[in-house]
């Protein structure tokens, strides 16, 4: 028998009426007992959630329902549709394909036998285990949980699975390390990274070799700990590896490691001026904020670095200076003003005298406004005249100019890369700019220029797939914003928000 989605609709509304009316209520005006109650419940309904979701994001998959919205996997989809974070999709996904793998463990989730971390425990020792024997031993594990056995004694149930059913894996087991090897990089608010890894016994003496041959102490005036040794001579190998060629290219480009270094403290010049140096605060103050989004998603992979870092790796590095400019608004009345008067001078039926002069003064102002336009509030002019900060249009810094080319020169990839920092696919995507491609807004066989301005960068599912062989349409927006639709026009994607209501 099918389930009618009007009783779908009318179970999740019974879900939101109950879990809110708890979120509303006085918690601390209850007694302590019914607090413990509320806590024990709230525990179980998160099981029976958890199981939910699994059996229902393991439908969408399968169906492959994100493609709708063009997204390229389930994770993307519940990250941009539903605002969760990638670490929270991807522990959504896991437990869709826990589920299909282990049905017990699922249907114990959603009788509320066992609680959600304990499920989790139970798939990963089973696991372990020859395919064969996982049903089986996830039935077991679940009794025993259920009936209140701890976690030490389920850990130890679990092992002795484990060793009686060795008899059916290879007596020393070889690829079990190569099979549980993984490495991972996060960064956090400020850029620094985390390293957290499970090594080959091969890779870890690889590793080893070159830490300690890197990490000798420079002499007597070296006191640095052993641990910063390893950490300088890891940045070491690594710089040395960028800079030998022997890796492999990416966009048809070299490897780089990329830093950026902002104006401010380009202009770290001895004697500035009280204004220059407020000024250099605030623009600090953004590279920060410019600096924590990268960590969060991967940008185009470059160290965002300010202060006595930036200035000890501009001393040996590759110099590429990107000149942005951010809108001012203010100045856009004026400009189009401006320019009514300077057409109206230029076709007068009946010039008179001074015509000439007017025109030419008009043009020089219709100049400066252009260029207050794109100077911005927090242009280094603006605040200088101004010395304040003021509201800016949505969109994200221009670069103003940096050339033409029939192909995508270094020049430009470089420009579109730092502007976008991620593919710009409109309807959201967190693909870091150093696995994008750049895309022609129009393309180059019906006109389309190869220019900062008619280029975005965009991954290659969303370039390749929903473009190229989907039909979809994407256009860059003057004010950098992206929108996109689909071949029939009966969906279109917003890189922004609505405008905002007047008043």
């Amino acid at each position: 028998m099918g389930i009618a989605p009007a009783s779908v609709r009318e179970a999740l509304d019974m879900v939101h009426a109950g879990l809110g009316y708890l979120a509303a209520a006085d918690a601390a005006q209850l007694s302590t007992a019914t607090q413990a109650e509320c806590l024990y419940e709230l525990e179980q309904a998160d099981a029976v959630a958890t199981a939910a979701r699994a059996l229902f994001l393991a439908g969408f998959t399968a169906g492959q329902g994100y493609t709708d919205d063009a997204e390229y996997s389930a994770v993307s989809w519940l990250m941009h549709r539903t605002g969760i974070t990638k670490g929270a999709a991807v522990g959504h996904a896991a437990w869709a394909k826990r589920g299909v793998a282990h049905p017990r463990v699922l249907a114990a989730l959603g009788a509320r036998q066992i609680s959600e971390s304990v499920g989790r425990l139970i798939c990963l020792w089973t696991n372990r285990l020859p395919e064969k024997f996982r049903d089986e031993s996830d039935e077991l594990l679940i009794a025993a949980a259920a009936a209140g056995l701890g976690l030490a004694e389920l850990a130890g149930l679990a092992a002795e699975m484990y060793e009686r059913s060795r008899s059916e894996l290879p007596d020393e087991d070889p690829d079990r390390d190569f099979a549980d090897r993984a490495l991972k990089l996060a960064t956090t608010f400020g850029g620094a990274g985390v390293l957290h890894g499970d090594l080959t016994p091969e890779c870890a003496a690889a590793v080893q070799a070159v830490l300690d041959a890197l990490s000798a102490p420079a002499g007597a005036e070296d006191t640095r700990s052993h641990a910063e040794r390893y950490h300088d001579a890891l940045q070491e190998a690594m710089r040395r590896l960028a800079a030998s060629n022997l890796l492999p290219e990416r966009a048809g480009q070299p490897v780089k490691a990329w830093a950026h270094i902002s104006l401010a403290d380009l202009l770290r010049l001895d004697g500035s001026s009280p204004l220059q140096e407020q000024w250099t605060a605030q623009v600090r103050a953004r590279w920060a904020a410019h600096r924590a989004a990268a960590s969060e998603t991967g940008s185009d992979g470059g160290a965002w670095l300010n202060g006595d870092a930036a200035e000890a790796i501009a001393c040996d590095a590759a110099m590429a200076p990107i000149v942005t400019g951010e809108v001012n608004i203010d100045a856009l009345e004026d400009l189009v003003r401006l320019c009514v008067e300077l057409d109206r001078l230029r076709y007068d039926d009946e010039p008179r005298p001074g015509t000439t002069q007017a025109r030419t003064a008009v043009e020089q102002a219709v100049i400066g406004k252009a260029v207050d336009l794109l100077s911005g509030p927090g242009g280094l002019a603006s605040f200088l005249r101004r010395r304040q900060l003021g509201a800016r249009l949505a969109g994200p810094s221009l670069p103003l100019d940096i050339g033409y080319a029939e192909t995508i020169p270094a020049g430009i990839r470089n420009a579109v890369m730092l502007r976008d920092k991620q593919c710009r696919w409109a309807g959201w995507c967190d693909q870091p700019a150093a696995v994008c491609e750049v895309h022609h807004t129009r393309h180059k066989a019906n006109g389309g220029k190869t220019s900062v301005k008619d280029c975005v960068l965009l991954c290659t599912f969303h370039h390749q797939v929903m473009i190229h062989r989907q039909g979809w349409t994407l256009v860059l927006n003057p004010d950098g914003t992206t929108t996109a639709w689909n071949k029939t026009k009966t969906k279109v994607l917003h890189s922004h928000g609505p405008p905002a209501r007047a008043g």
